[in-house]
């Protein structure tokens, strides 16, 4: 014990200082300990856990038991949980096959019995009284097919077309206008080729790779420049949906990485970005991919310019500068807050405050999804919708902003827990004006939607061979997800815009392709 005081000061007054800052350190030490214990929690989750951030009543009722102190309003409404719960009861349906559409090809195929059986032993010819049908799906595998153009000349035997100075002396019919002139595909094979890489997500070398299993040899650069020239032929198109996005009254906007190769005076490692944007005519919308190498502040003013509307996007910084604008009105997302507040509540054993601002979120949505339920049935109108949502929701809005601001004088700043509390209150003004208006919604689900089909593709095809691939997939993704949006099967619609560009006389025309002028309903029931 000796060697172990020896250092320590013989005064008292010092040992007292001595004493308080080995506390501080001490608990310093502890809120570092709980921080990273948090934080390792939060990852083993995200890599060994559950994806989904769904929170049942069954945890809610779980963490008011054990930590029911937490500073949230005690009252019913505002605690969102009903005393008595009521599950109605239900019947289970059997399962059943699936019902084959009726306007697929059917080929009959009859079993009959041997002639010699059709006579019965006392000598009488039997009588047919019915039959037993069963109906199989088979598929033939896919298969090319050749269209040999055949255009036969004219000529005069006679003059050889002298005494005729209005016409040519060799007639002939003039090329049919295709997608690619000079190219041996169709609008259908270009429909199959960018469906199958942008909506099914197979990388050109293995489309390579399964039309030559089928006979076919075609280089995979080959389908890149096919891919490149078709996207170049729908710049107008997409130009157009540029003008009708921005003349919507709301835009949500977010963006994912993508890698590039070539891209000038950047390494081929270097991250580019994907801007994705939804918006236009709420009831038929838009989704605008566009590509940059750059994420920073000065990209959403580039692609919003002229724009007079709701903002909705995340938190990212680069968004907030659009917020200032007196024609741009920001709207913040409810579902990146709960995120924060779904991550403290899977990275710590306590229990008690995340779930309990989750369950303040989760009254949100399920006062959203009734009413909006009843405006889709067109039980209210959209003043109705507005009114009855503010009504229900501000309360439950001020309960929550004076909890978040109680628990933000408590947490720990640097916890999980703190920094959800903080990005709920620093996001505040931004957070609540969805309630402003009918087509506003809590959160940017539908654009973060919108960017799964692109972030499927990228872990299939990896990265894009040049900055002009990048433009080229930015295009065919708008084009293909708006048509989905739209609810036109993208096939259908590619290969109907495919055969009608190069037949395309003037604005008109070409506006008649846009993939909310199109009636889905005619175009989904054509025959191929």
């Amino acid at each position: 014990m000796g060697g172990e005081t020896s250092t320590l000061p013989n005064n008292v007054h010092k040992l007292k200082k001595l004493l308080v800052s080995s506390y501080k350190e001490i608990d310093l030490l502890r809120q570092n300990n709980e921080i990273l214990t948090d934080e390792i929690a939060l990852w083993q989750k995200k890599f060994f856990g559950r994806k989904s951030e769904k929170f049942s009543g069954d945890e809610l009722q779980q963490s008011r038991l054990f930590d029911p102190n937490e500073g949230e309003p005690t009252d019913d409404a505002s605690a969102g949980i009903s005393k008595d719960i009521e599950i109605p009861a239900h019947t289970r349906k059997q399962a059943k096959r699936t019902k084959l559409p009726e306007n697929l090809p059917t080929i009959d195929v009859v079993h009959d019995i041997p002639e010699e059986e059709k006579r019965c032993g006392c000598g009488t010819e039997l009588k047919r009284i019915g039959e037993e049908e069963s109906r199989k799906l088979d598929i033939i595998p896919a298969k090319f097919q050749v269209i040999h153009h055949i255009r036969p000349k004219y000529a005069c035997p006679a003059c050889e077309g002298r005494e005729d100075a209005d016409h040519p002396a060799v007639r002939i019919a003039p090329p049919p206008p295709q997608i690619i002139p000079k190219g041996i595909p169709t609008a259908g094979l270009m429909a199959f080729i960018i469906i199958a890489k942008y909506c099914d997500a197979i990388p050109l070398y293995r489309m390579a790779k399964q039309f030559a299993r089928i006979g076919i040899v075609i280089a995979r650069s080959t389908l890149c420049g096919w891919v490149l020239e078709v996207a170049r032929r729908c710049v107008l198109l997409i130009e157009l949906m540029q003008a009708h996005i921005r003349a919507g009254p709301m835009i949500q906007m977010d963006e994912t990485h993508v890698q590039v190769l070539g891209e000038h005076e950047r390494e081929d490692t270097t991250k580019s970005w994907m801007w994705v944007m939804r918006g236009g005519d709420p009831e038929h919308p838009v989704l605008l991919y566009q590509y940059h190498p750059s994420r920073g502040k000065d990209i959403p003013p580039l692609y919003l310019e002229g724009y007079h509307g709701y903002l909705h996007t995340d938190a990212y910084p680069s968004y907030d500068e659009m917020g200032k604008s007196e024609h741009i009105i920001h709207v913040g997302c409810w579902a990146h807050t709960r995120r924060k507040f779904d991550e403290a509540r899977a990275a710590t054993k306590k229990t008690g405050a995340a779930e309990q601002a989750l369950s303040s979120i989760r009254k949100l949505y399920l006062i959203e999804k009734r009413l909006r339920a009843q405006l889709q049935s067109h039980e209210i109108t959209e003043e109705e919708f507005v009114r009855s949502r503010r009504a229900q929701v501000e309360p439950i809005l001020e309960s929550f902003k004076t909890w978040l601001q109680k628990k933000s004088e408590t947490v720990l700043p640097s916890s999980l827990l703190g920094k959800a509390v903080a990005y709920a209150l620093r996001e505040w003004t931004k957070l609540i004006r969805y309630l402003e208006a009918a087509f506003l919604t809590p959160d940017t689900n539908l654009v973060e939607n919108s960017i799964r089909p692109f972030c499927v593709g990228r872990r299939n095809w990896l990265f894009n061979g040049s900055p002009a691939g990048a433009h080229a997939a930015a295009a065919l993704y708008s084009l293909i997800e708006t048509a989905k949006a739209n609810n036109i099967e993208p096939y259908r619609y590619l290969r109907h815009i495919f055969e009608q560009i190069p037949l395309v006389k003037n604005a008109a025309d070409l506006e008649a392709l846009l993939p909310y002028r199109i009636d889905a309903d005619d175009l989904n029931s054509r025959q191929l």
